[in-house]
Formats: structure tokens, sequence, C-alpha cells
């Protein structure tokens, strides 16, 4: 038993920042139905496939769910969604707001049919702002909320994250906006408009250390926290390679300098204590990286083991998946499905009750429209007339192959 079993969430989101929201649901438990329009989410055509719709960013963020095909523009197809909300606890999605009136599934019309339901819109922007409705994908966000202009102080020139960072951030704070949503309607019996822009999402995430001397007025420091923005902050180099180290406290230093015999820097006044060397950081990181030159990458590991000092070696992404920790605990999943054949899967980071939440396989474009319609109630004519008519789309079921093995993950 997962703590959101028997939730039921309804998503129209696409791409990554509502399905990956909607897939930590569908980890803890929830029973989630990727509402697409015809032609499928874009992700689905992204990257590497095995099968056409089945592309590798759709595998990353799309797991343990439904999938059911309606074309919204159609009235059948809204009148089969309204069906489906009968009983949902969650409709989510990440449309332009300027788009859902037209269509009759705005907040306010939604949640005076279906009151306790908690309604959650994924917007670039607040709605009450002057950028209100405009579209925003993960570049834009970086560059307006300051990411890009952070790279710029560390390394000379505007660049974003090598990583989707805003549409990824923002997704766990959608999942976590939804989830206190529904603890309120537990408590008051009614559900409600839950809002998450991701501009403000990213601003707030950056802030976090960046806003630091402007929380006082006057402000006593530049925005920007030295120790992260200086340029010598990085994986240090070793005589082999590179290494991840970070002394961070008194001790920590103190151990470091008597360490390499230079019990001199211990008391520098540069370095003397955090707030001293927060304001030379760059300074002590390149003071302290040219004693971290001369030694090997398994040498200095070592020696911070025995220091107790945070160390590790730099990984690359093809070593994760025999990385020895997440191999010990079981962190990937493997399936093997009848027709993609292998896969693998980063597995639910978190355990209930020492249980790490199962991996399903990522749902094929309308495989499960059928199978929710009946289930709200819809009669098998009444499906075929809309799949006839195009208002929705029913994937063919395939047949099985002889001994297959489900779908659910198996420990890698």
């Amino acid at each position: 038993m997962l703590p959101l079993q028997g939730v039921k969430v309804l998503d129209l989101s696409s791409v990554v920042f509502g399905p990956l929201a909607s897939q930590t649901l569908a980890d803890y438990g929830a029973e989630v139905i990727k509402v697409e329009a015809p032609g499928g989410d874009s992700t689905r055509h992204t990257g590497p496939a095995t099968e056409p719709g089945m592309a590798a960013l759709f595998l990353g963020s799309n797991r343990s769910k439904k999938s059911v095909v309606l074309d919204l523009k159609q009235t059948g197809a809204r009148d089969a969604l309204m069906s489906m909300l009968g009983d949902a606890d969650v409709f989510m999605h990440s449309m332009r707001p300027q788009k859902l009136a037209p269509l009759g599934i705005d907040a306010d019309a939604l949640l005076a049919r279906f009151p306790r339901l908690v309604y959650a819109g994924l917007h670039g922007f607040g709605q009450d702002g002057p950028y209100a409705g405009r579209p925003a994908y993960d570049d834009v966000i970086q560059g307006m909320s300051g990411l890009s202009a952070l790279m710029q102080a560390q390394g000379g020139e505007p660049r974003y994250l090598p990583t989707i960072a805003a549409d990824k951030t923002c997704a766990l704070v959608a999942a976590q906006a939804i989830l206190a949503a529904l603890f309120q309607r537990e408590r008051t019996g009614r559900g409600g408009f839950v809002e998450i822009p991701m501009f403000e999402t990213m601003v707030a995430f950056n802030l976090v250390e960046h806003f630091y001397g402007r929380h006082f007025e006057p402000a006593l420091a530049p925005a920007g926290y030295p120790r992260v923005l200086t340029p010598w902050r990085r994986p240090w180099r070793t005589a082999d390679g590179a290494i991840c180290m970070m002394p961070y406290t008194d001790a920590h230093w103190q151990r470091f300098f008597l360490e390499v015999q230079a019990p001199a820097l211990a008391s520098d006044p540069r370095f003397v204590d955090i707030t001293m060397r927060t304001r030379h950081i760059g300074d002590l990181l390149e003071t302290a990286g040219g004693f971290v030159a001369q030694g090997t990458t398994a040498h200095w590991l070592a020696i911070c083991e025995r220091l107790e000092i945070p160390a590790a070696p730099v990984s690359a992404l093809e070593d994760l998946p025999t990385d020895a920790h997440l191999t010990a605990t079981g962190f990937f999943a493997e399936i093997k499905d009848a027709h993609m054949g292998q896969l693998r899967f980063p597995g639910v980071p978190v355990r209930f009750d020492g249980q790490r939440p199962p991996v399903h396989l990522p749902p094929r474009l309308g495989e499960h429209t059928r199978q929710c319609l009946e289930t709200v109630g819809l009669p098998t004519a009444a499906i075929d007339d809309l799949i006839a008519h195009g208002a929705a789309f029913a994937a063919p079921q395939r047949p099985s192959a002889a001994n297959a093995p489900s779908n659910d993950s198996q420990i890698a």
C-alpha cells in the first residue's frame, strides 16, 4: 500500500514540467491518467527509441501512468473528460491560461462543477502579473530567473545549465504543492486552485543563497553567494584526474592545512573562520588546489576519509548504473517488455517503510483509452463513436508474446 493509493489524477500536461510532477505522484501510488492530444506528447519522439512513440525523454518522465487520447476541440471528447473528472482528485495542466475557457476546463468552471477537485495550473508566470499567458520553456526561464547570469558571473559568459533545471525543479515544487492541497482538502472537504508558476518558482530557488546581502535594507552586500560564484568552485585537479572535495568547517580546514604541512595557513586571517573564508573564497580554493594537484585522486580520497573531510571521485553518467552504492541499494530497475526488450530506469529515490515503490512501463499512446472510459461508465458503443469521429484514439491491442514477463520493475 503506497501513500497515494486511491488518488486519481488527470494530467493534461506535456513535455517535462507537468509530466515529471505527475510521475512523482504516480511513484507514490496515485493512479495517473495522462490525457494526450492526438499525436501524443512531443517527448514521445525525442531521443532514441526501439518503438515509435516510446522515445527516451518520454520514458524518463511518464512511468507508471495510463494514457488516454482525447481531442478536446470536439464536444464529445470534452464530455468524456467531464465523465472522467467525476471521481478524480486532481486535475493538472500546463496549458496557457487563455486557452482553457474555450475548452470549458478553466479553474472556475471545473471547481464549480467538482468542488472537491484539486485543480493545479502549471504556468510559465503567475496570472496576476504582466507576463501572464506568455509561453515559457526551460531555457527562457533559466535566463529570466538569473541562472544564466550566475553562469556568466562564474565562467565569463551567460550559459544554460546542462540540464533542464527549471522544468525539473518546478516539477518537484508542483508535486509538493498538489500534495499540500490534497492534505488541505482532507481537513476542509473542499478542493481548490493551486498555481505553480515557473518564473516565480525559479526566482525563489535561485535566491535561497543568492539574495545574500539584499535581504537587508540598505543592502549589506550585492546579490550572489561568493562561495559558489568563484571560478575556483569546481572539482580540483589531481595528479591523475580530479576529485570533488569539500573542506567546509573550521576543523576541516585546520586538518587540511596540517596535512599539507602548511599550519600557518590555518591561522591566516583570510581563512580563520567561515566569514573570512567566504570573503576570500577564491584565494582559499586556489591555494588549496595547488596542494591537491600534487597527489593522485586515490591519495586524496584516502586522506579525506582519514580526516573526515567530504570527498568523492568525479562520476560519469555512464558509471552510475554500476556505482557500488546504487547497486547495493537496488536503485535502478529493469523491465523486460515483450516488444521493446530490456529497459532500465532510475528507481524511485524515496522508500516507504523500507520499500522502494515499483516502476512500471510508461504507457503507449492511447493504451488505456477504452479501459478508462469504460471505468467511468461510458458504453462501448459511445466509445466506438468517439473513436470513429476522431474525438478519441485507442491503441490497438497487441498480441502478447509467449511467456512474456510482466512490465513490473525488477531490481537490477
